[in-house]
């Protein structure tokens, strides 16, 4: 009876093979039938859907940054309506004097923006252009003034009796200045300026309250208030408050405010990266000397203790 049973069995998955063998024939068949497609059409049809998934992309691309450009302007708005700046006093340059490139931003701006009112009279041009890498073809060209050599020391071009009737006191010449003031004080100083109606610039500074200098950077960062409260009979500054937009986002702003600092840390002492590295080979040199002296003491006392 079991053999039957399997028989019955057997027969069963032999008929469900032949049916589906058939089934896999008729398909094949009429694929093998189908016309099929010439080259010329398939290389056709590739490369119309490309220009459809490409577009797709880019429009989902341009969605996407419409989206971000958005949220970014939203953010700048309300960080604008509920002010910025209270924690001012804790801001610091981060500035690194081994930086070429931010060294080269710095000085472009410092030609743009302070060479007319601040020297370096301790810096000369061709220190400066060494230090730099700049080219002496740069250096004419876009530096040195008219009628200036290489070896000159970098002046300014306003004379001491104009600065003293425009602004009631000489502009400092600045080759010492973040020696003397360190950077984080310059970085505050040139980041918190704000409009002040009673001042004969228009501006004050948090950093360097009664500021003779005006805020020559303005139009770069955008004109800012400042909003103090009264506490105990004195005004303590609260935050700033965005007035208008400048050229520069406030992340580029303190960017340039960074590169100009590093400038000026540079100016205040050309041969301080020089004098790092120097100062770290020196001090192995002793640790290894001290090393070497502890075992020909050793060696000279080995026979008397």
């Amino acid at each position: 009876m079991r053999r039957v049973n399997s028989a019955k069995q057997a027969l069963r998955c032999s008929g469900l093979a032949v049916l589906l063998l058939a089934a896999a024939g008729v398909a094949w068949a009429a694929d093998a039938s189908a016309p099929a497609a010439s080259a010329p059409d398939a290389a056709a049809s590739a490369p119309a859907a490309a220009p459809g998934s490409v577009q797709a992309a880019m429009a989902l691309a341009a969605q996407v940054a419409q989206q971000q450009a958005a949220d970014k302007k939203k953010q700048d708005e309300e960080e604008r309506l509920r002010g910025f700046g209270a924690d001012w006093e804790s801001w610091t340059a981060d500035n690194s004097v081994a930086d070429t490139a931010s060294l080269q931003r710095g000085l472009r701006d410092y030609v743009g923006y302070c060479r007319g009112c601040h020297a370096l009279k301790y810096v000369r041009y061709s220190r400066m252009a060494t230090d730099l890498q700049i080219t002496l073809e740069q250096l004419q060209k876009f530096l040195l003034p008219a009628g200036g050599k290489a070896s000159d020391y970098v002046s300014t071009p306003m004379p001491s009796a104009d600065a003293l009737t425009w602004f009631g006191k000489v502009p400092p010449d600045l080759s010492l200045m973040a020696r003397e003031r360190g950077p984080d004080y310059l970085y505050r100083m040139f980041t918190t300026f704000y409009v002040d109606p009673t001042r004969t610039t228009g501006a004050n500074n948090l950093q360097l309250p009664g500021i003779a200098m005006p805020h020559v950077l303005s139009t770069l960062e955008g004109p800012k208030a400042a909003v103090f409260r009264t506490e105990n009979g004195q005004q303590v500054f609260e935050h700033f408050v965005q007035l208008a937009p400048g050229s520069m986002s406030r992340e580029e702003y303190q960017a340039t405010v960074r590169d100009l600092v590093n400038f000026l840390d540079y100016a205040g002492e050309p041969s301080q990266v020089l004098r790092r590295s120097l100062g770290v080979k020196v001090v192995l040199f002793l640790l290894a000397f001290t090393a070497l002296t502890y075992l020909l003491k050793r060696e000279y006392w080995k026979n008397i203790h």
